[in-house]
């Protein structure tokens, strides 16, 4: 089967001559499948025994993802995959192995939304791809590529030499989807869709309750009479009324634009859909990524371009500095109440703060979208977390999504689920604060995040985009029906029992993935030495979060301290908005005067590209960003935190909670 295939046959079986690669916990075991000629079978291994949480760092590491055609992301397939500081799979590993089924366990693609992840496998030749479970996005992707996807039983009869029919592969999907994979992947299916040649299933005209995921999707449909309402798992098309690309996707999207629908393709409404430079502004300042720098051109050679052709707005660094990072900017400037926004990042959900569905897309999904104006969706499930209290002193918004992901998303409640918060709680919570919540709805491998509409977000909304009409911002606002239904559940969290957590960084060569559902509290951890604080990324780089930093260094400053002998302290800044404001309150000069290193807008050490970044394995960093993903920000040990635990730990030199009495201890 070729990887240019236009259709997928009825009949599935494996080719002889070609082998299955077993991705298990045992990394030696997965050198000898790639170097020495081993092959396993599914009845010899336990599904206990194989990898769980490969996240999409370790499938394509950011340095991967510079080359933005698929044939040459597969030479560097797994290269994150690291044991005692060396590389699992060697340049080409995965393509000389002459694999066409790659098994793994459970919650396979987490992280990034990046395409990149799904090809490296699929131009290495993968046909077949097995796990437990996937990350939604990355399963999307697989979907949108035509990789099929089974579990570990269908492998095993594959293995003894059964033919399974494509049925089996797409019969849990919805029709729409089961059309997707039985047509090759989205861009044929669009065109099958395009042509006529393809109907879509009618919805049921019953009246049902509906959660805020589904409200804005039924508003938004397409094909559909007025008064649809939609429930989980129904395959619908949809109109979407923004979004987004930056410089590590923007190149794929133009491409895969120009190779589909000619080189004068056309964009249906530019004016709400944007691209950024923040990803890859300060790429020089690590080590790693210098070689590469002809690349990183290459790529923003191309998002200008894209840029040109299509109109969009335009978020280009200028003298060398960046508007700011896209979810940031985007939530300032364009999202409004009840929007329907998709972007090339995970954290687009971020957006989810502003009553808003947001979420993240590969770069084959974006580049349809934004030439048809809709795309198809599948309505996810919902699960409720309903807010009471107030957060004591020393926790913030940070804390609460680290205690939900190392209860709920562990328990894999929040898997594929739009995750809605509400109740009485939320009006204790900033606009900033709940943006904090929805950006991480994707480490929870949620679908989205989204907060329900009130005052403190109107007033918000008013001071960033004062054009808007607040009236009509008001009436298109989405709260949840009294009886909809929650598929996970509905979770009450007391935020006055929240207790300062962090994530801890695993043990990625016994077995342990660094995640961020690894929680802990701070109390229990003991004394861990840092290296590094560092506060910034699209998590931590809000107003808001740079007054945490502000609070913890005046208090510093008023006891005559500085930032701990030993220890760097960054902060980035979220946005140019962000950045003025510290300047305006005086912040800016007071984190100078304490000793912090100031980084202008972007993404910087979040995705190891810029100042804050690990240099050595044993360096140990605490870090206001959202992801622990071994090597993501270097090779040492990385602990994800609040901004005021981050601040504090600064002064201290360890790993310590915010308290005000106690600042130089």
């Amino acid at each position: 089967m070729g990887l240019e295939m236009t259709g997928v046959p009825n009949s599935i079986s494996l080719t002889p001559g070609k082998r299955v690669l077993f991705l298990t916990k045992d990394l030696d075991l997965i050198r000898k499948q790639l170097y020495e000629g081993l092959d396993l079978r599914m009845e010899d291994l336990r599904v206990e025994d194989l990898l769980d949480d490969i996240n999409t760092d370790v499938m394509t590491p950011a340095w991967v993802c510079f080359d933005h055609e698929p044939a040459m992301i597969a030479k560097n397939a797994y290269a994150g995959l690291m044991q005692n500081g060396l590389r699992v799979f060697n340049e080409n590993a995965l393509i000389d192995g002459n694999f066409e089924v790659i098994v793994s366990g459970q919650r396979k693609g987490t992280g990034s939304s990046r395409e990149t992840a799904a090809q490296c496998e699929r131009w290495a030749g993968i046909r077949i791809v097995i796990a437990a479970s996937f990350a939604p996005i990355h399963e999307r992707n697989n979907i949108n590529l035509g990789q099929l996807m089974g579990d570990h039983a269908m492998l095993e009869r594959l293995q003894n030499g059964e033919a399974l029919d494509l049925e089996e592969f797409t019969s849990q999907y919805d029709e729409v989807t089961a059309l997707i994979l039985k047509s090759g992947g989205l861009f044929e299916f669009s065109k099958r869709l395009k042509n006529g040649e393809i109907q879509l299933p009618e919805l049921s005209m019953e009246r049902r309750p509906m959660t805020m995921a589904e409200k804005i999707i039924a508003r938004n449909l397409v094909g559909q009479p007025d008064g649809v309402c939609v429930q989980p798992d129904d395959p619908v098309i949809a109109q979407v009324q923004g979004g987004y690309s930056h410089e590590f996707t923007t190149a794929q999207v133009h491409t895969f634009l120009q190779e589909t629908y000619g080189e004068d393709y056309q964009l249906t409404n530019p004016q709400k859909f944007g691209v950024f430079e923040d990803h890859l502004l300060y790429a020089h300042h690590n080590p790693k990524f210098v070689p590469f720098m002809h690349k990183v051109e290459t790529l923003r050679t191309l998002q200008k371009a894209f840029q040109v052709h299509t109109g969009v707005r335009d978020y280009s660094a200028v003298d060398g500095v960046s508007p700011g990072i896209c979810h940031q900017v985007a939530r300032e400037e364009f999202i409004e109440i009840a929007d329907f926004i998709q972007a090339t990042d995970s954290h687009t959900c971020m957006g989810g703060a502003s009553n808003a569905l947001t979420w993240g897309v590969g770069a084959t999904e974006y580049a349809n979208l934004v030439s048809a104006g809709f795309t198809f969706v599948k309505v996810p499930e919902s699960i409720r977390f309903e807010l009471t209290g107030a957060l004591n002193e020393g926790c913030t918004a940070k804390d609460v999504i680290l205690h939900i992901l190392a209860d709920h998303a562990r328990k894999e409640l929040t898997l594929n689920r739009s995750m809605e918060f509400g109740g009485p709680g939320l009006a204790s919570l900033s606009a900033d604060e709940r943006a904090t919540l929805c950006n991480m709805a994707t480490e929870c491998s949620a679908r989205t995040g989204i907060c329900e509409a009130d005052d403190i977000l109107y007033d918000w909304m008013e001071g960033q985009m004062p054009h808007l009409d607040m009236d009509e911002q008001r009436r298109r606002s989405i709260t949840p029906d009294e009886d909809a239904v929650y598929h996970g559940g509905v979770h009450h969290i007391d935020l006055s029992s929240i207790r300062p957590m962090v994530a801890h960084p695993g043990d990625p060569d016994k077995g342990i993935p660094s995640d961020p559902t690894n929680g802990a509290y701070i109390d229990d951890i003991g004394d861990v030495s840092i290296d590094i604080a560092y506060g910034g990324s699209c998590t931590a780089g809000k107003i808001d979060d740079i007054a945490y930093y502000a609070q913890v260094c005046q208090a510093a400053k008023d006891q005559g301290m500085s930032v701990k002998e030993g220890v760097d302290f960054y902060i980035q800044y979220g946005s140019g908005i962000v950045k003025d404001m510290a300047v305006s309150k005086g912040w800016h000069q007071l984190f100078i005067d304490v000793g912090v290193k100031l980084i202008d807008p972007g993404c910087g050490a979040c995705i190891g590209a810029g100042p804050g970044v690990s240099m050595t394995p044993d360096q140990v960093t605490v870090s206001a960003i959202n992801r622990n993903f071994q090597g993501r920000s270097g090779p040492g040990k990385l602990y994800l935190a609040s901004p005021l635990t981050v601040a504090m730990s600064a002064f201290s030199g360890v790993i310590r909670s915010w308290k005000a009495e106690s600042v130089g201890i």
